[in-house]
């Protein structure tokens, strides 16, 4: 029965489920009133047999999957300031949960003259998407938690279960191809705004740190995905022509001097010169050799 389905779609255990956070949300962000039978059916939350699928469960009031589990450390991981397993409730829930404490802990107002403004250690952008991208692309029929570690210096955002078979590490970083492990929970996720478009989570985190000295780093296993989330350093100011071959780099994992000459228009050896000046200051970095050199953040 199950060659042909992903893992979301097969019947739930549990028959018996509710839908009220699901219901909330909706009406706060898509003035939708009631989730109907016809809006679960729209959703996909029902197997071809009338029965609900996992994908329901997962945004039910209570299931029996595995959530999150959230450690608020100090200076080293000795120090543990908070602990929570967020989990038997709806995805959607263990997600704002989890924004509600990135944003205790990683945002402040500061006060200039008369003008509030709000600062971020980290980008919110960018914590959204790791973990939305976790819930969304995780294997679900993996007894583990998502793991959400809070340091002082970053966030980072364990998600079980490596990348789908049809995607490969290149593609995922640049951001280019989405093939959805779970389309039923992404098409949700999509519908409520939480994720922008298929495909473009990756490259909107790298965005967010288009100023930032410190990036977010990808740890790519075959079990396992780790988003770290640097705090944001001192802001790049560098003089146009550099600037024009940095921000090239920002959208891609890695381009050659071709690439970045056809994309520029400078000459070859200004090109080179450049990206000599770059990499003396460690803005990018070099892999590979000879006709294989490519460079990249």
């Amino acid at each position: 029965m199950g060659s042909h389905l992903y893992y979301e779609a097969l019947p739930s255990v549990e028959q018996n489920l509710t839908f009220r956070y699901l219901g909330e949300i909706f009406k706060e962000n898509l003035s939708i009133e009631d989730i109907t039978t016809d809006v679960q059916r729209t959703l996909g939350f029902f197997t071809s047999q009338s029965q609900y699928n996992h994908a329901a469960a997962l945004f039910a009031d209570h299931n029996n999957f595995p959530g999150i589990d959230i450690a608020r450390f100090g200076k080293s991981i000795n120090e543990i300031f908070d602990r929570e397993v967020l989990q038997n409730c709806s995805i959607l829930k263990q997600f704002f949960d989890v924004i509600e404490l990135y944003k205790k802990h990683y945002q402040y107002e500061k006060i200039d003259g008369v003008i509030r403004q709000q600062h971020e250690l980290i980008p919110e952008i960018a914590v959204r998407e790791a973990v939305a991208n976790a819930l969304v692309h995780r294997t679900w029929d993996t007894r583990s938690h998502i793991r959400v570690e809070m340091h002082p210096d970053k966030i980072q955002v364990y998600s079980p279960g490596g990348l789908p078979k049809d995607l490969n590490r290149e593609d995922y970083l640049k951001g280019t191809v989405s093939t959805l492990r779970n389309p039923i929970v992404g098409n949700v996720f999509f519908r409520l705004r939480i994720i922008e478009m298929f495909g473009t989570g990756i490259r909107r985190i790298k965005e967010s740190y288009t100023h930032s000295m410190r990036k977010p780093e990808f740890d790519i296993s075959d079990h396992s995905i780790m988003v770290t989330l640097p705090t944001v350093g001192d802001a790049i100011t560098l003089p146009p022509e550099e600037k024009a071959i940095y921000e090239l780099l920002v959208n891609d994992i890695a381009l050659s001097s071709g690439d970045i000459t056809a994309a520029t228009g400078f000459k070859k050896d200004k090109v080179l010169r450049l990206i000599g000046r770059l990499k003396s200051q460690n803005y990018i970095k070099q892999t590979g050799a000879g006709r294989g050199t490519k460079y990249h953040l």
